[in-house]
């Protein structure tokens, strides 16, 4: 069984992409999940042919970080063929781990590309510590942890049994039991748990009263406008401390089709948040607030908890007017540096003009503002404002940067904010 000896967890990041893969190393992550051409839940998302995959890997092992491949579909009849292949091709190239929920595919891997170490799906919704050796002695080294676990519960599971888990910490909430839902199937055909999820609970919706025998009755006048069925974003970065003393083996930040702005942002808070608690509680509590700020600069929905603390309420729902939304938006990332101009060499990913605030961050939590100055474009032209996404621009800095630094501005726009009362106003940023 388990001792209560304090273990580093690892940060597992979210790669769509292998861009995104490689920042999520840079900044930190110790794993990053992918999904491949087959077998998995997020068909909209980049996914990765083989050689893709086999580059990632081989940069992953090189900076010291593992690569898992969500394989978490469930198959109708059919659907499994070639799986063995596929599996041993994964395990030849040197993959760290598969994630499944099928019992199918999980007999495959097992049978057909030994050695591969396996790890159970959040789709299987695991939550007890008998679902855990019940898997365990199939030869699963760990198991993630469906949503619905509490902290309570994590806690006994960890008591109990050796294997490992896997937990999420950060990203989107799904409205149904893990694993469960089938309304994008009903609402526009498109099957959620083989990949296709239209996502139909986070669409608006109004509300009507329709008692039998009578016309339907419009309530919008009677509830928030906008509603829908729809979860705020989980966020564990003040309770990192919990995760941790609960003997949690790895901190699962979801958002393969995010932005490398949030892969970059969230996996260096995470890591942060990890590397100051383990040198002491007291470094993590004055960092805190920090991290807390940091993750409201990227886009994403409102934060809560989940399920880790209390069952959650109409609080951690989204309607009416957002309560929080960011003001900042990603606007570049650094490509070069010459120490003896201080010229940055900058590939744009927004509009960006001369004299923009904007914030430099990079891996190890670094940060800095400075002013858009000397702005040229790629042929060394003067220019006071750069439109076109992707050019190379350069700029002066006041301090070094590094190539793979990221560089956001503040946004302009609206931002919703409640009141006291319930009610809501709009004021410009």
């Amino acid at each position: 069984m388990s001792t209560n000896v304090k273990k580093r967890p690892e940060v597992l990041s979210p790669a769509g992409t292998l861009e995104k893969l490689k920042v999520a190393v840079l900044y930190g992550a110790d794993a990053v999940f992918v999904g491949g051409q087959q077998y998995g839940l997020r068909s909209r998302a980049g996914n990765f042919s083989m050689e893709d995959m086999q580059e990632g890997i081989n940069f992953a092992h090189e900076h010291g970080a593992k690569v898992y491949v969500a394989a978490n579909m469930v198959t109708h009849e059919g659907n499994e063929q070639g799986a063995g292949a596929w599996f041993r091709q994964l395990r030849d190239m040197g993959l760290d781990a598969v994630i499944v929920s099928d019992p199918a595919l999980i007999e495959i891997c097992a049978t057909e590309a030994p050695g591969l170490d396996i790890h159970l799906s959040t789709q299987a919704s695991a939550t007890n510590v008998e679902t855990f050796k019940f898997w365990s002695n199939y030869g699963l080294t760990r198991v993630v942890l469906a949503r619905e676990v509490n902290m309570e519960e994590l806690a006994e599971i960890r008591r109990r049994t050796d294997v490992e888990i896997e937990a999420f910490v950060h990203g989107a909430m799904c409205i149904s039991y893990s694993g469960r839902c089938t309304l994008s199937n009903h609402m526009s055909h498109r099957d959620a748990n083989r990949g296709g999820c239209s996502q139909s609970c986070r669409w608006k919706y109004d509300l009507y009263d329709m008692p039998f025998g009578q016309e339907r009755q419009n309530l919008k006048g009677e509830i928030p406008e906008d509603y829908s069925m729809s979860a705020v974003d989980m966020c564990m970065i003040e309770h990192i401390p919990d995760m941790i003393e609960n003997g949690v083996d790895s901190l699962k930040i979801e958002g393969r089709m995010k932005s490398i702005h949030y892969v970059s942002t969230v996996t260096n808070c995470y890591k942060a948040a990890v590397d100051a608690y383990m040198e002491s509680p007291e470094k993590f509590e004055a960092i805190k607030e920090d991290l807390i700020d940091e993750l409201w600069k990227v886009a994403q929905r409102e934060l809560a908890t989940g399920f880790y603390y209390q069952t959650p309420t109409e609080n951690e729902q989204l309607f009416g007017a957002r309560r929080k939304i960011p003001q900042y938006k990603f606007i570049a990332e650094v490509v070069s540096f010459n120490e003896k101009t201080m010229t940055a060499t900058i590939r744009q990913r927004n509009v960006i003009k001369e004299g923009d605030r904007v914030e430099f961050y990079g891996p190890g939590f670094r940060h800095f503002e400075t002013n858009i100055e000397d702005l040229h474009d790629a042929k060394g032209n003067k220019i006071d404002r750069a439109p076109n996404p992707m050019e190379l621009l350069t700029i002066t800095v006041p301090q070094a940067v590094q190539p793979g630094d990221m560089v956001r501005a503040c946004k302009e726009g609206l931002v919703n904010l409640y009141q006291k009362d319930g009610s809501s106003k709009t004021v410009r940023a």
